[in-house]
């Protein structure tokens, strides 16, 4: 899962939060001495990735890639999976989508002090940038897409994903809509 779903997943805290971002930038970060419910996010973003990692409708989307691209596909699952919460969003919340994204950048923005300097950036660059609103529109998920790939530091063929997930878009949203609610209920389980 990408920034998004797991701010949307995470413990209802600003602090936990936090930690279900900050689980992408651990490393050199002393987990230990973060404050617990910083600690409980971190947790929490790891047991998110590991539940989507071997969830049916997951791997059968990463199938549908070609063998050059399946490499990648978790990476280009990740953000197209934040698309698809954004176009859904009315089905697993009632919570305002504007409201919330707003919410979140305020608490990101509040809450640097918890961060690694690493996350620090990427989260000014995502407030600044306004990454989940964008994230609306397919093309945008094509543009973030290239920009991971352009900081891939080995040959690879991940650019130009999108033109794969184009054809594939109905085909992939529908294995979203069967796994995000799983992955839902089984986030809400994370003690």
């Amino acid at each position: 899962m990408n920034h998004l779903a797991h701010l949307f997943l995470a413990p209802n805290s600003p602090e936990a939060r936090v930690g279900s971002v900050l689980g992408d930038f651990t490393r050199g970060v002393d987990i230990a001495a973060l404050p617990n419910s910083v600690r409980l996010g971190v947790r929490h973003h790891l047991a998110v990735d590991s539940y989507t990692d071997k969830h049916p409708d997951v791997l059968a989307s990463k199938r549908l890639f070609s063998t050059q691209r399946r490499r990648f596909s978790g990476v280009a699952l990740d953000i197209l999976y934040d698309h698809f919460l954004l176009c859904h969003w009315d089905k697993f919340t009632s919570v305002d989508q504007n409201t919330f994204i707003q919410s979140v950048y305020a608490e990101l923005q509040d809450n640097e002090n918890l961060m690694s300097p690493n996350m620090s950036k990427t989260t000014r660059h995502m407030v600044s940038h306004d990454w989940f609103g964008s994230y609306r529109d397919l093309d945008n998920i094509g543009y973030a897409l290239d920009r991971v790939a352009a900081r891939i530091r080995f040959q690879n063929s991940f650019a130009g994903i999108i033109h794969e997930i184009r054809p594939l878009h109905s085909e992939l949203e529908k294995h979203f809509l069967s796994f995000f609610p799983d992955l839902q209920n089984f986030a809400g389980g994370i003690e």
